[in-house]
């Protein structure tokens, strides 16, 4: 796996939120969150989010926008990802453990065998 996995996104210019069917099995619980996660963010600073596992199964948040989109804030973008990082930890934590596992197919270290 060479590139990147998506997770989700979600676009200012769309109004859209889109999580990966791959992902349907997650809780309800957390689609709703990485749901209102997304979509706040696009409605505060503008753009794209993607939530993306690299191929080491760590995820990302990256961010586009459209070249003439004048009101998006670039600043804010960045202050508002580091915020999500730090809010979020332990939500992103178990998600790349998710991955990890059940994608990349890695044993969970510390669980008792069985």
């Amino acid at each position: 796996m060479n590139e990147d996995f998506v997770l989700c996104a979600a676009s200012a210019y769309e109004k859209k939120f889109y999580l990966n069917p791959e992902f349907d099995q997650l809780p309800e619980s957390i689609k709703e969150e990485l749901q209102i996660m997304c979509v706040l963010y696009t409605e505060d600073v503008g753009g794209i989010l993607m939530l993306v596992f690299d191929e080491d199964g760590n995820l990302e948040l990256k961010v586009d926008h459209e070249e003439n989109d004048f009101a998006f804030d670039e600043i804010g973008s960045v202050l508002k990802i580091k915020q999500l990082q730090q809010t979020k930890r332990e939500l992103f934590e178990s998600l790349e453990l998710f991955f990890k596992v059940f994608y990349l197919g890695e044993e969970m270290e510390g669980l008792p065998e069985e």
